[in-house]
């Protein structure tokens, strides 16, 4: 029997005095396993596969899956030790009330009571209020049939508008301009095409730290000889081993890119043919290119002219290249318009739509590219239909056997739901695999807004910062302990398959989903038995959408180890690259390989605006936040995994020797840095890696430590996106360690 012990070093209490857990966790797994069961990480966007190995209905270690097509038995730690978590004594085992006078502020509920107290406070809220008074905050780390579920059960059952998901704070920004561009919010290309490229170029994305297999295509291509260029305003990983590196100041990759395409243009390093047949709107951009010669747009993102002019060589010149960004430019009050200038560069090559030709979006979460498919976002119904759409209103009631008129219509965004508590217009709420204290800018104010509702509930497997705040907990199921499909970075739909049962009265989160809709008395179109139920209807639903997951069965999943969407029937083999000639278009029919009636792509003017709140005589500094390679989002679960705590305790506030002498700060030295919202104190890392204006620090702890205490809620006008990667700021060393530290210290 596998067993747990926890190494006598520290505990960390981010809670409060009431709950704290051990750092040191270990797993004794000398005996064999009863099984071994193939499945995929719970991490990333990546979805690498492995195979957990079972024991007397616990995880006890994992073995290489070498056949899986993407990794091929490859995993970074959080994959190799993501097994860990599964045992901890912090799982819930048990619903939870909040009671004042308990230990924890908690007391155990029977299952069956607590959900009998979450119907009965949505009705009571929705009866006063009505409906929109209740909110659903949902994840993009559920599977794909849960993501569904949440958006049928927010819109049919409690039939409110407010719902979205934590994907707005991952991948809305490349979602609107893959949109706008192509007609379609995919990566175009399968992995497989970028050892294939002469020219790999990286924007914003820690691919070494957040990513790490997919670090392994682009030194595939880089031994075949292609040339990598990598935009960070820190010199990551991935970019000490790069031929160009483009220290930008965070903020300014419109600028930079712009400037790329205007020496492009001028230098006729286009593809002239390819925009006159495949495109529009190419004469507005390259209008709007003209200003920005070499020198201004050095002047306004701090790279020099010479490496402009290289990066516009490499890449205008290259016979084939592959475009992958993330985060870095997408968390941004202009985030959209990041992604639409790096694709312009794309479109403008004309290399987009065969092998070895490429753009890519590195999706964050688990399922953050199945997530935003099939309608928990808040415009957003299953297929990736519109919600204000008649046609596609009309689809998904016929569907779910409801009229198009009684469909809620557009809701609003994760952040404006917030504000949305703090006017008194939503008093209830219900999250799911979302961590808004931790995860969400100016936590302050969430943490506020958490405890002015009249009721929260919340759905997880451990006690999370923001279940602190709760009414009632719902104790709900870790990956492998249910099955179901999510969708990879590549597009390419996978199998999660259960490995062992929920413990105690925890329950899986379809079935919490429905138990709820029973009891509300609305249990009709929430009585599946199986996810493959949910799957069945949802790929329906899907059917002629742009996301059309029809063609697609659990058993051909596993068959093909996995199976790119659109596919569109059951013989029909999906569709890894997109836009390529003859493949499957439902929108274009045709007409060229785009998804608009024209079968054309749109070039999108994308003008430079500076960020939100840029530096000044007292805030001199840009903060920009990020990960870790051994954490992963809020740290509900990598916090919990002793290894990956060893691998990094703490955050810390990375700044360049310059930066560090001027203020006199030394590395270790407990440092402050503060923006107009509030302040954080962590020790100094001095390092050469960063910009000397710019300071960096990881976002994955809670607390006193967490940097979202001092990031700004500036949204992008489109995507909604926080402004996460870059905000003013002042540092200062800070002589007496925090309060969080000094209660660590040994009693003497």
């Amino acid at each position: 029997m596998a067993t747990l012990s926890a190494a006598p070093r520290e505990t960390i209490d981010l809670f409060g005095p009431h709950l704290s857990y051990p750092t040191g966790l270990r797993l004794d797994t000398s005996e064999a396993p009863d099984r071994v069961v193939k499945t995929h990480c719970c991490f990333c966007g990546q979805q690498c596969g492995i195979q957990l190995k079972v024991k007397d209905n616990a995880v006890i270690g994992f073995e290489p899956w070498e056949e899986f097509p993407f990794n091929r038995g490859m995993l970074c730690p959080k994959g190799v030790r993501r097994y860990l978590q599964g045992a901890h004594p912090d799982r819930l085992l048990t619903a939870l009330e909040r009671d004042a006078a308990s230990p924890g502020g908690f007391r155990p509920l029977g299952y069956e009571a607590a959900i009998a107290r979450v119907a009965a406070e949505i009705d009571r809220i929705q009866a006063a209020h009505g409906a929109d008074a209740f909110a659903v905050l949902s994840g993009a780390s559920l599977t794909t049939e849960k993501t569904y579920l949440m958006g049928k059960f927010a819109r049919m059952c409690l039939r409110t508008a407010n719902i979205d998901y934590n994907g707005r704070l991952c991948m809305v920004s490349a979602g609107a301009a893959n949109k706008k561009t192509f007609g379609i919010d995919r990566s175009a290309n399968p992995w497989s095409d970028i050892p294939q490229a002469e020219v790999v170029l990286i924007a914003g994305s820690n691919v070494a730290e957040c990513s790490p297999i997919t670090t392994n295509y682009v030194w595939q291509a880089r031994e075949n000889g292609a040339k990598v260029i990598v935009v960070d305003p820190r010199i990551t990983p991935i970019a000490r081993t790069c031929d160009l590196f483009l220290p930008v100041k965070p903020g300014r990759d419109a600028a930079l890119f712009n400037g790329i395409l205007h020496l492009m243009i001028e230098h006729d390093w286009i593809d002239r043919a390819f925009i006159e047949q495949y495109t529009v709107g190419f004469e507005q951009v390259a209008q709007y290119a003209k200003q920005w010669t070499p020198r201004h747009t050095a002047e306004v993102t701090g790279i020099t002219e010479r490496a402009i002019q290289e990066a516009a060589e490499l890449w205008g010149r290259a016979q084939s290249s592959f475009l992958l960004h993330a985060r870095g430019i997408e968390h941004h009050s202009h985030g959209v318009q990041n992604v639409l200038s790096a694709i312009n560069i794309v479109l403008a090559s004309g290399r987009i739509g065969r092998e070895g030709c490429g753009y890519g979006t590195i999706t964050g979460q688990a399922n953050g590219q199945g997530g935003r498919e099939h309608g928990q976002k808040c415009d957003q119904l299953p297929g990736w239909r519109d919600i204000d759409n008649p046609e596609h209103r009309a689809h998904i009631a016929a569907i779910w056997g409801m009229s198009p008129d009684d469909l809620p219509g557009k809701g609003v965004d994760a952040y404006e739901i917030f504000r949305k508590i703090d006017r008194g217009e939503i008093r209830g709420l219900l999250s799911i695999c979302f961590n808004p204290k931790v995860s969400l800018p100016d936590n302050d104010f969430i943490g506020r807004m958490l405890d002015k509702l009249d009721f929260y509930v919340a759905i997880d497997f451990f006690l999370n910062e923001s279940a602190r705040h709760a009414n009632i907990v719902l104790p709900g199921s870790l990956q492998e302990e249910d099955e179901g499909v999510v969708t990879s970075a590549e597009g390419r739909v996978i199998k999660i398959n259960k490995c062992v049962d929920s413990p105690g009265e925890a329950r899986q989160d379809w079935r919490i989903i429905q138990d709820v809709a029973q009891a509300l008395g609305r249990s009709r179109g929430f009585t599946f038995e199986s996810p493959r139920e949910i799957f069945d209807e949802l790929r329906r639903a899907s059917a002629g959408g742009v996301a059309d997951y029809s063609g697609i069965t659990y058993e051909k999943v596993e068959r093909q180890m996995g199976v790119f969407w659109p596919c569109p029937d059951e013989e029909h083999p999906g569709t890894p690259r997109l836009f390529e000639a003859g493949s499957y278009n439902p929108v274009a029919k045709g007409a060229g390989p785009f998804y608009f009636a024209d079968g054309k792509a749109r070039f999108n003017p994308a003008p430079y605006a500076p960020p939100a709140e840029d530096v000044d005589a007292d805030y001199p500094l840009m903060l920009t936040t990020g990960r870790v390679i051994s954490h992963f989002l809020s740290g509900t679960q990598t916090r919990r995994i002793g290894p990956l705590v060893d691998q990094y305790p703490e955050p810390r506030i990375e700044l360049h020797p310059q930066l560090a002498s001027q203020l006199g700060i030394h590395d270790g030295d407990w440092a402050t840095v503060e923006s107009r919202r509030g302040s954080c104190t962590l020790r100094a890392q001095v390092v050469q890696t960063i910009r000397p204006d710019t300071v960096f620090v990881p976002y994955h702890w809670a607390g006193a430590k967490s940097i979202n205490q001092v990031t700004i809620a500036a949204q992008d006008p489109i995507s909604k996106i926080p402004e996460y990667k870059v905000c003013a700021v002042r540092l200062r060393r800070t002589d007496a360690p925090p309060q969080y530290a000094q209660e660590l210290e040994p009693q003497q």
